[in-house]
């Protein structure tokens, strides 16, 4: 079964007195074609690419159908910057939507004919369910990102705190282990220092000795 792509584009089509008057275009994306349905608050067209439609366009294009529909999803889906938009009236109560783009070099048009739907007020609800339903969607990740967010930014300040106490720890490690080395060390060198003051005195003995017995001799 075929899961489609949706997407929901507000256009500002420029109207008579430099006004513009805004449009949205809901798009339903298939992979070998696709819906529209417009509404401009009070009518509402649609508009159903069918796949041979999109096969015949596509190699008007020298285009595959899979790349057609990627690139009007693209230029439907987001204003693109420098593409023209129209939505101007091709009688009978029909509109046609029109948008173009560049092509080596080159500016080209894209142009699909919209009926007016069987249900104006069904189709503008449809589109508006549609906005809501994206805008608590994006609201809901907002939230959950941000929360996201908190927890790291907690999580790091916990490892931030550990780091410090470790090394901190480190350090009163080290100056305990560096104050018994130093007590260590001072005491080996009294005892040297002791151990050698005895050596030097032992010669001196010695000598007594023997000048004593020198003199008990004469």
């Amino acid at each position: 079964m075929e899961t489609p792509k949706h997407t929901c584009l507000k256009l500002q089509i420029p109207m008579g007195g430099g006004e513009s008057e805004p449009v949205f275009v809901k798009g339903t994306w298939y992979p070998t074609r696709f819906d529209m349905s417009i509404t401009d608050g009070l009518q509402a067209w649609t508009c159903h690419a069918t796949e041979e439609e999109v096969k015949e366009r596509a190699s008007c294009w020298d285009q595959t159908a899979s790349y057609y529909i990627d690139l009007a999803e693209r230029y439907l889906g987001f204003q693109q910057p420098g593409s023209v938009y129209g939505f101007s009236d091709a009688g009978g109560g029909c509109k046609r939507l029109s948008w173009t783009f560049e092509k080596e070099g080159m500016k080209l048009e894209w142009r699909w004919k919209c009926h007016p739907s069987p249900n104006s007020k069904q189709t503008t609800v449809d589109v508006l369910d549609f906005l809501m339903d994206a805008n608590i969607k994006l609201s809901e990740e907002v939230v959950w990102k941000s929360q996201s967010f908190d927890k790291l930014k907690l999580e790091a300040e916990k490892c931030l705190a550990q780091s410090e106490k470790l090394s901190s720890e480190k350090s009163e490690f080290e100056s305990e282990i560096y104050g018994k080395f130093v007590q260590v060390l001072n005491s080996k060198k009294a005892k040297l220092r002791t151990l050698r003051n005895r050596l030097s005195k032992q010669p001196s003995a010695e000598n007594s000795l023997q000048e004593v017995s020198s003199d008990s001799r004469t």
